[in-house]
């Protein structure tokens, strides 16, 4: 609270009465108009040293304990849910200020609230309905105005504790009424603070609980759609290998049926005259240059085996009889040998 007065005063320019948006963001969790921000201040310090006298820290939350602080309604009247898209809400700091009951925070919010007002536009400025003094009738002068109402400053506090933990969503808060004042309830709200701080640990336990439950059944979900996608990667591997050594032999049987063309020119050109023979053979030297190898060996070797295209990251028996691979790859090795057979 030492010092804070003078950062707060330190703000972006408002309008007349509206919240202060000071400039520096590491500051108490207060939310406050000008003229209540000594108010605000005075309660914050009596709250605050309610809490040390019991043995309670009241700090802004350290930076490495990734608190988190809750969104603040300021309305008085909290009569309907507000779209964030059209409203972005008063100033609140960088990280929120929390109350360690034992080793579990608890988030401390104080907020002026804001009252629906009625005010009117008059010559450039919104002033309160209330303020509003009518000119004298005149035939020279007419008085062009409009009314409209807006959410102001009630100069009324509003007390917010709440979990500042996001795995557990809870909050409670205490608020002035015109007739009564927070600052006369501050040993009231230490006690409740602690009472809460009881049923937030176990809330906590219980978020940890089903945080681990939904972690191992993520974890369990995860492993089988690896095992599933290793599957399937294996059983595409072989469907490849079994492709890939079908194209193999039927390259080598094109081959070979143009070898034996080639062997039929070769013949035929032997009974040539000499003259005519040298071209005939010099182009089936360029044909047989422009086939490549014809050995069976060369295109077996370039054939890939279903390990050589896809490792398993898992054993066999993993695989259910449906796709054993064993029976799978003796199935397919067998059709290979027959369409082999037939290629030949």
């Amino acid at each position: 609270i030492r010092g804070a007065k003078e950062h707060f005063e330190n703000s972006r320019p408002v309008d007349d009465g509206a919240y202060l948006k000071p400039y520096k963001k590491l500051l108490v969790d207060v939310t406050t108009s000008k003229a209540c921000l000594d108010k605000a201040l005075d309660f914050a310090n009596d709250l605050f040293n309610a809490f040390e006298s019991v043995g309670h820290r009241v700090v802004i939350a350290p930076s490495d304990e990734q608190l988190r602080r809750a969104t603040i309604d300021e309305r008085e009247v909290r009569n309907k849910q507000r779209n964030p898209y059209y409203h972005s809400g008063p100033w609140s700091p960088h990280r929120p200020t929390v109350v360690y009951v034992g080793t579990v925070a608890i988030g401390l919010a104080i907020v002026e609230m804001s009252e629906e007002v009625l005010l009117r536009y008059v010559r450039g400025q919104y002033i309160r309905e209330a303020d509003y003094i009518p000119p004298r009738p005149s035939r020279h002068y007419a008085d062009h105005t409009w009314t409209t109402t807006r959410e102001l400053p009630s100069g009324r506090l509003r007390l917010v504790a709440y979990s500042p933990y996001h795995r557990v969503s809870w909050s409670v808060d205490w608020q002035e009424t015109k007739k009564t004042s927070l600052r006369s309830s501050v040993k009231s709200i230490v006690k409740a603070v602690e009472d809460a701080a009881v049923d937030l640990v176990a809330k906590l336990e219980e978020a940890d609980r089903k945080a681990e439950i939904a972690r191992q059944e993520w974890l369990a979900a995860e492993e089988k759609r690896r095992r599933e996608e290793d599957r399937r990667r294996v059983e595409q591997s072989i469907r490849d290998s079994r492709e890939h050594l079908g194209q193999v032999i039927q390259q080598w049987s094109n081959v070979m049926s143009v070898e034996r063309f080639l062997a039929g020119v070769e013949q035929r050109a032997a009974e040539l005259p000499e003259i005519d023979r040298a071209p005939v053979l010099e182009r089936l030297k360029l044909a047989r240059e422009f086939l490549g190898t014809q050995d069976p060996l060369d295109f077996f070797l370039s054939w890939k085996t279903p390990n050589e295209r896809y490792r398993p990251r898992y054993a066999e028996p993993d695989f259910d009889s449906e796709t054993d691979i064993g029976t799978m790859r003796g199935n397919e090795a067998k059709q290979e040998c027959d369409s082999s057979e037939g290629s030949l």
